[in-house]
């Protein structure tokens, strides 16, 4: 099991808040308020009907906590534990009609999060015995970023920047508008702090040459086939941090792993993930 620090509560809280209101509406849950006298009582279970990793417990314990402080959640498999189908993540005791309405919206983050995690431990197994790290990118669903970013870290994977003030990112758009990959970096080297790193996009030998002539702290080899990332990593010779990047899914990253490049990235663990099967069973 992957042991990452959890998200404080005060980062997650509003973002949880703002999906209940919205799952809410004007009149709130006319269902439950309906059907479910208030004084009923229920324990349910969040049950595993895939094999996977687990994420996202704190976001759908919140979801139940705020709309109903006295739902217990009791958790058997906190996040980062490798599930199988038909486990018991956790129970949550309390009013039928609190859990109910909170529901959807704790499904929602946990089955999303655990998807994640879960793609980003298939590729960490995939490259084990390489000295590569997965990571994730910017690639992320507006407003999901950190909770997506701790589900790579949840799942055994690193995050590249959180944003566009993290770290100095030249990709070819940059190249074109400032004249070529010399100016680019020689002004982003004259703009920054001693802190700030610089990381290169390059899409052609030719390319990482100029870029080593000129100097960076890491390196993006985009869309290169195997044989060409080994060529590049044959060049750096330690120089420069290389990530790979682009078309890297599950079936290739062992071969490009291999190569001896010191990260994968993936868009595809936060931009298109499958959800992560979870369900609530009334029992």
């Amino acid at each position: 099991m992957m042991v990452v620090q959890p998200l404080l509560r005060i980062m997650i809280e509003d973002q949880v808040r703002a999906a209940l209101l919205e799952d809410l509406g004007r009149a709130g849950d006319i269902t439950n308020d309906a059907i479910i006298p208030a004084d009923v009582k229920a324990e349910t279970a969040l049950v595993a009907r895939k094999k996977g990793v687990v994420c996202g417990l704190d976001l759908a314990r919140l979801a139940f906590e705020l709309i109903d402080p006295t739902i217990k959640v009791t958790v058997a498999k906190p996040d980062g534990s490798v599930l199988t189908p038909g486990d018991t993540i956790a129970t949550i005791a309390g009013p039928a009609r609190g859990i109910l309405t909170a529901e959807r919206v704790a499904l929602n983050y946990l089955t999303h999060l655990s998807g994640i995690a879960s793609a980003t431990a298939e590729v960490v197994e995939a490259i084990k015995g390489t000295k590569a790290r997965v990571i994730c990118t910017r690639k992320t669903i507006p407003g999901l970023r950190s909770i997506q970013k701790y589900a790579v870290r949840v799942g055994g994977g690193f995050n590249h920047r959180f944003g566009l003030d993290d770290a100095i990112v030249i990709k070819d758009n940059h190249i074109a508008a400032a004249g070529g990959i010399r100016p680019a970096v020689e002004r982003a080297r004259a703009a920054i702090g001693h802190l700030v790193k610089i990381e290169l996009e390059v899409d052609t030998l030719e390319q990482l040459e100029e870029a080593l002539a000129v100097g960076c702290d890491a390196i993006l080899l985009d869309n290169m086939d195997v044989e060409t990332l080994r060529r590049a990593v044959a060049m750096v010779k330690g120089r420069a941090v290389l990530e790979a990047s682009g078309g890297i899914h599950l079936d290739n990253a062992a071969a490009i792993a291999a190569t001896g490049v010191d990260l994968l990235s993936l868009g595809r663990l936060t931009h298109s993930v499958q959800v992560l099967d979870i369900g609530l069973d009334y029992r």
